[in-house]
């Protein structure tokens, strides 16, 4: 199973960027799938979750300016990212609790390599 992420880039403060996150393999089911970050110098931290139901979760700093988003049939989650401030700047990294085809009984978490968000004007 590979988690491929895209759509970082540099944008000003107050712009928008989309990240996008796909997940390939021998997939059976995948559960809830998350962005996290980890600016230089700091912890990686949780921005957002979704169940596969749909259910959201978001850190305090994000809430009311990014949405998580996911299609099921794509095994694809999103991360819109508006009013986009500085201390935004990390390298985001998706996550997905997958179970496989070969282990269906068994949900493994897979990481994407990440991808870069530097906000700065």
């Amino acid at each position: 199973v590979q988690l491929q992420a895209s759509g970082g880039g540099l944008e000003q403060p107050g712009g928008s960027l989309r990240l996008s996150c796909a997940a390939s393999g021998s997939i059976f089911r995948i559960n809830a799938m998350g962005w996290y970050r980890q600016a230089p110098g700091k912890q990686r931290e949780l921005v957002a979750a979704i169940t596969s139901g749909g259910t959201t979760n978001y850190a305090d700093s994000v809430k009311g300016r990014f949405t998580i988003s996911r299609d099921n049939a794509k095994n694809t989650v999103y991360l819109q990212m508006n009013s986009l401030k500085p201390e935004d700047t990390a390298v985001y990294y998706c996550n997905a609790g997958v179970h496989t085809n070969t282990r269906p009984w068994l949900e493994v978490d897979y990481w994407g390599k990440g991808t870069q968000v530097t906000v700065s004007s």
